[in-house]
């Protein structure tokens, strides 16, 4: 049934309009995955103002697009230059380099490409044999919907790593900017100092701009440009017979290992690939070669990378629960763009969630083919002086922001999120937990009240029927491997291989 609905999907996709955002969504991902530093969730937070004027359909194609094509991106500099675009690069660097080094730099991007493409099918796949379980979605009510809300919440420890206390810190922050307004439900206007601007409540997009753009921004100008070193040259594209026969299973087992950690809140990209790295030099019978330009090491991570980047949406689509900072920006999208991720979906919405599932497929046939004759296109966005990139963006980010409502408030807003996304930054808080609570806030609280309308006080009705003993199992699992994840985290760490320090990579 899935697969029916899934090239119904691709039918709405292959139209000129939808393939134009999906290239564009694609083309900006991999400029964001070049650029060091400045991650996904940052373009993906600039780029909403420009869906406004865009059907709910095209508006999330692109930003999903931005996604996955920040993954292709930072494999190109991660290659050529050593220099990881994104976190999830790093362990491509261990290898890619060093082939590249070898003047088999061609073949090294090719078969990175090849791998994230598997990775984004096999990632499709699973959306598909996931997604027809939210005909649950039916079954559903305001008891149900505060519950899921609320499983949201205990998640919020899966991205705090070893300090569960700064992302509860994080996660107030953004209840508290969420109860900014009037209260739908009684009509009571809260933190609102009679000013008019404030009676909508924060704009999510200026807030969201400035906690994960201007703040990026300025982290970016705190640490100067980074030297851009002279990039080895891309020679030869094809790889070889043996190439493509070594890469086939670390393709695949790198594909389940990124899918299913991409379920997993929290889980980051870095930490996925290098588990399917650690995983392929544990496996091959060449593991001395791991290192010295093993095709195995580039063609595992990739692979995971990719499955990470579309697994990570499935939770989105079928629970409403954000995974990653990208997606819970994603989530503030949909509701933008009047569509309400979750359990709801599939139900209210079928025609467009299955054309954005199958815009993945298409996405990642498009970056297959762009990859390598981009890559010459983004070494010499590189070399662009660090402070006019810099005021391009700020300019970009301020005039989004005004166009929202045509006010200054809203810029005002965006500087002082950004000022504490900043300093979030710098005290090591996550961000994620604060758009959690921005955007799942107002649904609990919703929610909450709607079920004890019904059930007139009666608090017994959160308890009621096997969907919601479910889920209360469920959010007590959550809670409990939040309290043991730092535990199981260091004992980890200790098994996975060291990445190359930052510093190392510049050179």
């Amino acid at each position: 049934m899935g697969f029916d609905q899934l090239l119904g999907g691709l039918a709405t996709v292959f139209t000129p309009e939808h393939l134009l955002f999906a290239l564009l969504g694609c083309v900006l991902g991999m400029l964001v995955g070049v650029l060091p530093g400045f991650g996904p969730a940052a373009a993906v937070s600039l780029l909403i103002p420009v869906t406004f004027g865009l059907d709910a359909t095209s508006a999330i194609i692109m930003l999903a697009a931005i996604l996955y094509g920040a993954a292709y991106g930072g494999t190109t500099t991660a290659v050529l230059l050593r220099i990881p675009g994104e976190a999830s690069s790093i362990a491509t660097t261990l290898d890619g380099y060093q082939m590249a080094k070898q003047g088999r730099g061609g073949p090294a991007l090719v078969i990175a490409a090849i791998a994230s493409f598997v990775g984004g099918l096999i990632g499709v796949i699973g959306f598909v044999v996931v997604a027809p379980f939210s005909r649950l979605a039916l079954e559903f009510g305001a008891p149900e919907l505060f519950l899921v809300s609320l499983l949201g919440f205990a998640l919020i420890t899966s991205f705090a790593g070893n300090n569960p206390a700064k992302a509860l810190l994080s996660a107030a922050a953004g209840l508290a900017i969420a109860t900014v307004g009037v209260d739908s439900g009684v009509g009571i206007a809260r933190f609102t100092f009679d000013m008019p601007e404030l009676f909508d409540g924060l704009g999510l997009v200026a807030v969201v701009m400035g906690v994960f753009g201007l703040s990026e921004v300025l982290g970016q100008a705190q640490k100067g440009p980074l030297g851009v070193p002279s990039p080895l040259k891309v020679a030869r594209l094809l790889p070889t017979r043996t190439d493509l026969r070594r890469s086939a299973f670390p393709s695949l087992r790198g594909s389940l290992i990124g899918f299913f950690m991409g379920l997993l809140p929290g889980s980051p990209g870095a930490a996925t690939s290098l588990a399917s790295y650690a995983a392929e030099k544990k496996i091959s019978k060449r593991s001395k070669e791991f290192g010295k330009g093993a095709v195995e090491g580039i063609a595992g991570p990739e692979s995971a990378n990719n499955a990470l980047a579309v697994s990570s949406m499935i939770p989105l689509f079928t629970l409403g629960i954000p995974t990653s900072a990208t997606v819970a920006i994603m989530a503030g999208a949909f509701t933008m763009n009047g569509l309400i991720p979750g359990p709801l979906l599939f139900r209210d919405n079928p025609d467009v969630a299955w054309a954005i599932i199958a815009s993945l497929l298409v996405g990642n046939l498009i970056l297959l083919v762009l990859n390598v004759p981009l890559a010459r296109v983004w070494i010499a966005v590189l070399k662009v002086p660090f402070h006019y990139l810099m005021a391009a963006i700020l300019a970009f980010m301020f005039l989004g922001t005004y166009s929202i409502n045509g006010s200054a408030f809203d810029i005002l807003i965006m500087l002082g999120a950004g000022i504490l996304g900043y300093i979030f930054q710098l005290v090591k808080v996550p961000l994620t937990p604060l758009v959690l609570g921005l955007i799942l806030g107002p649904l609990l609280e919703e929610n909450f009240q709607r079920s004890l309308a019904l059930s007139r006080g009666d608090y017994n009705v959160f308890l009621q029927g096997p969907i919601s003993l479910t889920l209360i199992g469920v959010i007590v699992l959550a809670i409990l491997f939040g309290a043991v994840r730092p535990l199981i985290a260091s004992m980890l760490k200790k098994k996975t291989p060291t990445p190359i320090a930052p510093k190392e990579l510049a050179k």
